[in-house]
């Protein structure tokens, strides 16, 4: 069975929950073969967390001569990683960064590449949500070693384990790669929340918050949710970018999504219209958001969340 190649996603070796998740995918195309980018100290740490969702591999590639400059220098150790193990698949996280990873690996292998998949089949075969989500396609790479990037909740991840041989691995890079270098950088500052595109629950403001935040940020603490914003309340500068949900932000798939004072558009609809449950609260009763929901509530959201933060804290203590 031909090896597949997935790409780890981490932060400083706490690996993301959309890598176990490519993990789950790539048992469906051959064996998963996970590729660790990172400081040599935390391979045994990072090995065992793999190994227990499937990883029959792990190549340890040390991070000395990458982590100081910007992407190039991961796609060409991945090249060099193709190169040795001819695998049937290489996925990676659709992730901005992981997106740019991709495009210079399929540059270099001169291969077919595929983005934002939603769906990875035996093939292997993909399935994307296109034009603001108003198509679903399917394509299959026709050209070289699949390179496929793959949305976040896109699988759900399986606890089983594998071998979880490590194999260090030397990547020699170029000059080449080594010409855009970070020269300084700075945590994001914790909101104790959990991540945007993996939380099972998320609370969105847009317009209608009218630039307080509060009652969206209230109604998430008590619900242990991760906050998000509409493309409206991101331009008028009330959230930053990476609060974005819609085509042109983050791709969200929780258990439950919670839309406040967002009118719908369709622009929105394409980053959360998979959410298993969908809530909006618009004072508008003919908002274009009221035809998606499950439960809709037509009032002000500066009462309602209030009173429904009140509530719901009322109940957990």
């Amino acid at each position: 069975m031909s090896e597949v190649l997935v790409l780890v996603d981490h932060v400083d070796g706490a690996v993301r929950k959309p890598t176990l998740e490519l993990l789950a995918i790539a048992k469906r195309l051959g064996e998963p073969s996970a590729v660790f980018i990172g400081d040599a100290g935390k391979t045994a740490e990072v090995a065992e967390k793999l190994k227990a969702y499937g990883a029959e591999k792990i190549y340890a590639v040390e991070d000395s001569q990458i982590k100081g400059y910007l992407v190039a220098p991961k796609a060409e150790a991945l090249q060099q990683l193709v190169a040795k193990t001819s695998p049937a698949a290489v996925l990676i996280v659709s992730s901005y960064e992981g997106k740019e990873i991709a495009g210079r690996l399929a540059i270099k292998l001169e291969s077919g590449l595929i983005t934002d998949a939603v769906d990875v089949q035996e093939g292997p075969v993909t399935t994307q949500s296109v034009f603001a989500g108003n198509f679903t396609v399917t394509a299959k790479v026709t050209k070289g070693t699949p390179i496929i990037t793959v949305k976040p909740n896109a699988a759900t991840p399986e606890e089983s384990a594998g071998a979880g041989t490590v194999e260090e691995f030397t990547a020699e890079i170029s000059d080449a790669a080594k010409t855009a270098q970070i020269v300084a950088s700075q945590p994001r500052k914790a909101t104790g929340r959990p991540e945007l595109t993996e939380a099972a629950i998320v609370v969105s403001g847009g317009r209608g918050t009218g630039g307080n935040f509060e009652p969206i940020e209230g109604l998430a603490d008590a619900l242990g949710a991760a906050v998000g914003a509409s493309r409206a309340a991101v331009d008028s500068g009330w959230m930053p970018h990476s609060f974005q949900v819609g085509q042109t932000g983050k791709t969200v798939s929780p258990q439950l999504y919670v839309a406040n004072g967002i009118s719908g558009a369709i622009q929105h609809r394409a980053g959360m219209q998979t959410s298993k449950t969908i809530v909006a609260v618009n004072k508008d009763d003919e908002a274009p958001i009221f035809e998606l929901v499950d439960f809709g509530v037509v009032g002000d959201l500066h009462t309602v969340l209030p009173a429904a933060t009140e509530e719901i804290n009322k109940r957990k203590g």
